[in-house]
């Protein structure tokens, strides 16, 4: 029997575009049931797939900002996210 090799999965390889985002995004909302956790992590992908340098100049706020907001705590405050 031959060994077989898998790789992790990173969703960030499928957000390049920014339809690939929105539909990602969107998926998320769907699914979440408030769950704001689940939110933040898909928040942190996107993150990761634009960059944070990208996110900074976007969004006109601190790195430090960005780095927090999308910690996937259990409970983090929604309007942190927004």
């Amino acid at each position: 029997m031959s060994k077989k090799t898998t790789t992790l999965y990173d969703v960030t390889e499928h957000l390049r575009t920014p339809e690939e985002i929105t539909a990602n995004l969107e998926a998320v909302l769907e699914e979440a049931g408030g769950d704001s956790a689940f939110i933040a992590k898909a928040l942190e992908d996107i993150a990761r797939a634009k960059g944070m340098t990208q996110l900074v100049h976007d969004a006109a706020l601190s790195r430090e900002s960005l780095y927090k907001a999308p910690s996937g705590e259990p409970h983090p405050a929604f309007d942190t996210i927004l």
